[in-house]
């Protein structure tokens, strides 16, 4: 019997993310929002491109408007993009309150529904709305993580292998901290085809890579006017998605709870973690120089900002 996801939210990433996961027929795909008929209508769409994909997984797309959340019953895995977008000029913190509220509305029931899922949270602020959903939900710290690291470090990747006209299959970036303007991208521990990053650019081009992957989701932003990046945010929540379903034991870059790793307790922040069927199966702890461990621990300081107004 195929796996089966659900995904809250029918926007640009929900959807997104839903034609992704049916398209490689990885589980069966329930796209749930607020709207009526919307989800319904993408999921049929979904469902009529399969002949020509060959894909028998199925989509089903329900509105949630009521409050029924039925049809994500026994879900294995639930991505959560529920909520509103950044537009130009609003910050991730922007969004707190009122993307903390869908997080009351819509975690209660799927977790009900779904007591032995993996939640993996990409509404944003995304730390503080994983930290949100740990709390409302009552799962087990290994069963609720953020997709933030996995984009971030995407992010850089692409910029490196611009910068060095090199393929994107040989670069593997290190990004740690929140999803924000202080996150942690590591030079030292990324690489180009295993050989660290400042033997190949300078300081000055590395330093430009790094600010322009913290500033990554805001450039997006500012160019499409109307909305925010769906397409890597997607792709990422994705392989995190396979990751579980198949067991893979693959050592990814995500916001996960921790009680002591890094220095830092009672926090969701992005650290390179093992996931496997069971979620989170182990935290892998690197060393960090002076300059980076306070880089890290400013950027879970912004976190936990967040968190505090929150009361989670």
């Amino acid at each position: 019997m195929r796996k089966k996801v659900t995904v809250v939210g029918g926007g640009f990433v929900g959807s997104t993310t839903a034609q992704r996961i049916h398209d490689a027929g990885l589980a069966d795909v329930v796209i749930t929002d607020v709207v009526e008929d919307m989800p319904a209508g993408k999921a049929l769409d979904m469902a009529e491109s399969a002949p020509v994909l060959g894909s028998d997984a199925h989509a089903t797309g329900i509105s949630t408007k009521s409050g029924d959340y039925g049809a994500t019953a026994n879900s294995d895995v639930i991505v959560i993009t529920a909520g509103v977008p950044r537009k130009p000029g609003m910050s991730r913190d922007d969004l707190l309150k009122i993307n903390y509220d869908v997080m009351k509305a819509v975690v209660e029931p799927l977790a009900k529904l779904s007591p032995d899922a993996i939640l993996i949270m990409v509404t944003n602020p995304l730390d503080a709305m994983a930290q949100a959903a740990f709390r409302i939900s009552g799962f087990p710290k290994n069963r609720v993580l953020g997709m933030a690291g996995v984009l971030d470090s995407a992010r850089m990747s692409t910029f490196v292998a611009a910068e060095l006209n090199v393929s994107v299959e040989n670069v593997h970036s290190f990004v740690l901290g929140g999803h924000g303007d202080d996150m942690v991208p590591l030079a030292r521990y990324s690489t180009v085809a295993g050989i660290p990053l400042p033997e190949l650019l300078s300081k000055e081009k590395l330093e430009a890579i790094i600010a322009r992957t913290r500033k990554g989701g805001a450039e997006i932003v500012n160019l499409l006017k109307t909305g925010s990046a769906y397409y890597a945010p997607s792709a990422a929540a994705v392989e995190m998605v396979e990751v579980i379903l198949k067991d893979k034991k693959k050592i990814l870059p995500c916001a996960v709870y921790l009680e002591g790793e890094y220095g830092i307790k009672g926090l969701f922040v992005g650290v390179p973690v093992k996931l496997g069927a069971q979620g989170v199966e182990q935290i892998i702890e690197v060393k960090l120089s002076g300059e980076d461990q306070a880089a890290l621990n400013k950027s879970a300081a912004s976190v936990r900002e967040l968190v505090n107004v929150l009361g989670v």
